[in-house]
């Protein structure tokens, strides 16, 4: 199990404002949460050293790029054997209609977040990428409506269920 990192407040409210704009630039990091630019620097420095930041993304609207329908598809895979998973995960990673891949416990071992331009580019993408497979024993297809993003991620509060466990210390300014 990856042991957490203990993060004081300061650490905390530098990773509540870069997730919500990860372009704030360092000067104004540390003008918010009250702290010298060059120890800002050194804490995002640490934050991304302990493996807490892990990069950055840009993030894109799919509708204004052709791809206005969204949905999750289920997939069962079988026999669910090693030398099967690895080409399937790959290949399911490479469809430009692929958004995010989840290996999930439970009936279905794959969860598949597409992008695709209608119903019929849907059907294409279910028949043709997926049920043509030997492997691929079911596919459930559920619509996304709309999807919201939450968050920010932070560790659970001290006390918190999930908040026991051994912590690295992470040294601060």
């Amino acid at each position: 199990m990856v042991e957490s990192v203990v993060l004081d407040p300061v650490d905390l409210h530098i990773l509540r404002l870069l997730q919500n704009d990860a372009r704030t630039t360092y000067r104004e990091l540390a003008a918010e949460v009250g702290v010298a630019p060059s120890t800002c620097l050194d804490r995002v420095t640490r934050l991304r050293r302990s493996g807490v930041i892990l990069g950055h993304q840009l993030r894109l609207d799919p509708a204004k790029l052709g791809r206005g329908l969204e949905a999750l598809l289920l997939v069962q895979v079988r026999p669910h054997r090693r030398e099967l998973i690895g080409p399937f995960v790959e290949r399911v990673r490479a469809l430009p209609e692929t958004r995010a891949l989840f290996h999930l416990t439970g009936p279905d071992d794959y969860l598949v977040h597409v992008a695709v331009t209608d119903t019929a580019d849907l059907q294409r993408l279910v028949l043709d990428e997926f049920t043509s497979r030997r492997e691929v024993a079911r596919v459930e297809t559920r619509l996304i409506f709309q999807a919201w993003d939450c968050g920010p991620l932070l560790p659970p509060a001290a006390g918190a269920p999930g908040a026991a466990g051994t912590k690295a210390p992470m040294s601060g300014h």
